[in-house]
């Protein structure tokens, strides 16, 4: 079966960093658009950042310029290197997969179950 999970979250001071995992298992995901979204305590879950299958990156404005989206297809992990974190950056933060995607999370096949990123002023 396949899956999504995610590590590296944790507590970090404000302007610190974090680098985020998401690995894949159970199938290749070479050929997906991978994305990380957020989601804190009261809110809706929201899009941070997204990746082609190519390689090119997609951020929402409040993290560009802050974090940077990658991916490794021989490792089938796609990463979420996180600087310059704030206080209103902490959530839990899905890893998703899916042959297409929106914003919303429309087209997601795959969902992680997600990785808490704590960040103190």
């Amino acid at each position: 079966q396949a899956q999504l999970v995610e590590s590296g979250g944790g507590l970090v001071q404000a302007g610190g960093s974090l680098r985020l995992s998401c690995t894949a298992s159970g199938r290749t995901f070479s050929n997906y658009i991978t994305a990380w979204f957020r989601q804190a305590p009261g809110q809706q879950r929201g899009w941070v950042a997204a990746i082609s299958s190519g390689g090119r990156p997609n951020y929402a404005g409040s993290v560009k310029g802050r974090f940077t989206i990658s991916r490794d297809n021989a490792e089938n992990t796609v990463y979420l290197q996180m600087n310059s974190l704030k206080p209103e950056d902490t959530a839990v933060y899905i890893c998703a997969a899916g042959p297409f995607m929106g914003i919303s999370g429309g087209g997601v096949e795959y969902w992680g179950q997600g990785t808490q990123v704590t960040v103190s002023s």
